[in-house]
């Protein structure tokens, strides 16, 4: 199963609204096929494997073999075949599972067909890790939206950009690289419009300066004040630019935005501001289930605000920014210590190019943290 596990995290970030499964052929020792899902509309992970297998060694190999598979296989038929069936002419004798599938067309039926079939059947196999490697998809059927990540850049003292909004860069090379690390498994990035109009970024994933994954950049633009000039919007890649807006946009802005292709989604408004759990629900009905975000404060503290964030990626680096500076988070309408958001468990690793003297943190060393969010007032692990 942990070779499963390995395979679904090439397809974290790339097979929404599926979720990124992975699968592994075994006969004893001997690994005879892999796989993982594709991109929507493509071939699920055990029918990969399956292919795998019987290209390698033959359709008889399969006979009497072991499949592990880190979600239950599904028995229904949609842009392709039921994966049960597929398991069940290829001959597996065995079927290990990860977890049950939510999507009320599975939910416990691929297992009891493949059951009826007489194969033998072992479920909640690192069924925690299965879970956390299918958080999205599982975040979207029982809460009804995406799963939400919040990655904050900041100095010493909680600033994310001077005075006059310049921000590049205030982390290092080692904190980028673990960001497009984040990019790169996410399904989209969601960025509200002050930070798109200061930055003009792309939000890709890159590895040694190649793009290696485009997610869907997803702007929150109550009044569409961006101008559509916005490399989101001009880069050749519109269409996975999505806009979420108040009814109030003006047409000739909306229309301004649909003109560059890309996709225009009206949210309620409260005071003002979209409705940000309407907003990730709707993203949720157009099929993320994974979202990444990147900025700015008051999308922050809005997403804390309403307890819709579900880990945070703090990264700090050793500058001071001071007063002027603008502030890693918005309000957050505190009265009480006890009613801060806090981390826990978290984790903080020292991001350092090469040690410092007696072993300590290199200069101008960066600090990681990451937690996923726990009840209000809560100690920090």
């Amino acid at each position: 199963m942990r070779l499963a596990l390995s395979q679904a995290r090439h397809a974290s970030g790339r097979t929404f609204p599926n979720p990124p499964v992975g699968a592994v052929v075994v006969r004893g020792d001997r690994v005879l096929g892999r796989g993982f899902t594709r991109p929507a509309g493509g071939p699920h992970a055990e029918v990969i494997a399956l292919a795998a297998a019987a290209e390698r060694f033959g359709p008889q190999a399969l006979r009497g073999a072991t499949l592990a598979v880190t979600l239950e296989p599904c028995c229904h038929l949609g842009r392709t075949g039921p994966c049960t069936q597929a398991v069940i002419e290829a001959g597996i004798a065995r079927v290990w599972i990860g977890h049950e599938d939510p999507n009320p067309r599975v939910g416990g039926r691929g297992v009891r067909a493949l059951r009826a079939a007489g194969l033998t059947l072992r479920t909640g196999v690192l069924e925690q890790a299965c879970r956390e490697q299918h958080r999205g998809f599982l975040s979207v059927h029982e809460r009804g939206r995406p799963f939400v990540s919040l990655k904050i850049a900041a100095s010493l003292d909680g600033r994310i950009a001077t005075a006059s909004g310049e921000s590049r860069w205030i982390t290092g090379e080692r904190a980028r690289a673990l960001v497009h690390g984040l990019r790169s498994r996410a399904d989209a990035i969601l960025i509200g419009s002050g930070s798109a109009v200061a930055d003009d970024p792309e939000l890709t994933a890159r590895r040694r300066g190649t793009v290696v994954h485009r997610p869907v950049r997803v702007l929150v633009d109550s009044h569409l004040d961006a101008p559509p000039t916005l490399r989101l919007y001009r880069d050749g890649f519109a269409e996975r630019t999505w806009v979420l807006c108040g009814a109030r946009a003006a047409q000739e802005r909306r229309r301004a935005v649909a003109a560059t292709g890309a996709r225009l989604f009206e949210v309620r408004t409260s005071g003002g501001h979209l409705r940000l759990q309407e907003a990730l629900a709707r993203l949720a009905r157009e099929g993320l289930t994974d979202v990444l975000v990147e900025g700015g404060g008051q999308l922050a503290a809005a997403l804390l605000r309403e307890e819709l964030v579900d880990e945070v990626h703090w990264f700090v680096a050793p500058r001071l920014l001071g007063e002027e500076g603008r502030a890693a988070l918005g309000p957050l309408g505190l009265r009480r210590l006890g009613e801060s958001p806090c981390l826990k468990p978290a984790s903080v690793r020292v991001l350092a190019e090469a040690p410092g003297a007696a072993g300590r943190p290199a200069p101008g060393a960066e600090v990681y943290i990451y937690g996923r969010m726990g009840t209000r007032g809560g100690e920090s692990a």
